[in-house]
């Protein structure tokens, strides 16, 4: 919808409002990102004052956040994991069309905690322990720490860590994951983890519990996903969860 020049309200307050609207309706889903400068500019026929003066009022009304050198967001935008989809965390954040990355922040080999004594076989009695930081446009959602098979303590994680932990896991060991078991509760942050979230400690996080499974049900992982909870939701395709309780 174009401006009405006669109209007596502003044209920022007739962009602003054109914005809402949109915004209101999904249309700048999933990443959250409205047009740039440029291409309001176009859109529109204005100034790039009046561009940045409509901005202005949406970032003032707290409608939008804008980020250095990367532009507009509607504010409050939230992430969304698929429960019943079969993708690592990370491949989550990427199918949305966000700009995801991770980070790694330790790994070690440790032993198996007393109650997962089996888990990657019988014999075996430790593992790899990697921690990494998932973040979306720069900014920290989540920490993951995974128990891995001992087989990937060979694995060079300074490169291994940005891939999805699923590749990882197919590429070095030739496991593939055909199912997971998720569960989901709310924990408050440790001093450490809030720290690497942004966050103060005791700050209430959605603790996310996974783990996977090859189809002959040998164990791939088991993962706790610290995230960011004002900033994630999950969600369940009810047609799907009820094929699944079929099953």
């Amino acid at each position: 919808m174009g401006l009405d020049r006669q109209n007596p309200s502003s044209l920022q307050e007739q962009i602003a409002a054109s914005l809402v609207r949109e915004m209101d309706d999904g249309a700048y889903e999933p990443t959250g990102q409205l047009p740039s400068e440029s291409e309001l500019m176009a859109r529109f026929g204005v100034s790039r004052v009046t561009v940045r003066l409509a901005l202005g009022r949406l970032e003032q009304a707290g409608r939008i956040e804008r980020r250095q050198g990367k532009g507009s967001f509607a504010s409050g935008k939230r992430i969304r994991h698929e429960l019943d989809s079969l993708l690592s965390f990370h491949e989550s954040l990427r199918a949305q069309g966000l700009e995801a990355a991770m980070c790694l922040v330790s790994q070690r080999r440790v032993a198996l905690p007393a109650e997962l004594r089996g888990l990657f076989g019988a014999r075996v009695r430790d593992c790899m322990e990697v921690c990494r930081l998932h973040l979306v446009d720069g900014e920290p959602v989540a920490l993951a720490t995974s128990l891995l098979p001992p087989g990937l303590a060979d694995v060079d994680w300074g490169a291994a860590g940005a891939l999805p932990l699923y590749a990882v896991l197919d590429g070095h060991l030739g496991l593939k994951v055909a199912r997971a078991e998720i569960t989901l509760r709310a924990e408050a942050l440790d001093a450490q983890a809030a720290a690497a979230l942004g966050l103060a400690p005791g700050a209430p996080a959605l603790a996310m519990r996974r783990a996977s499974f090859t189809g002959d049900g040998r164990a791939c992982d088991r993962t706790v996903f610290l995230i960011r909870p004002e900033r994630y939701e999950f969600c369940l395709n009810s047609a799907t969860s009820a094929r699944l309780g079929r099953r």
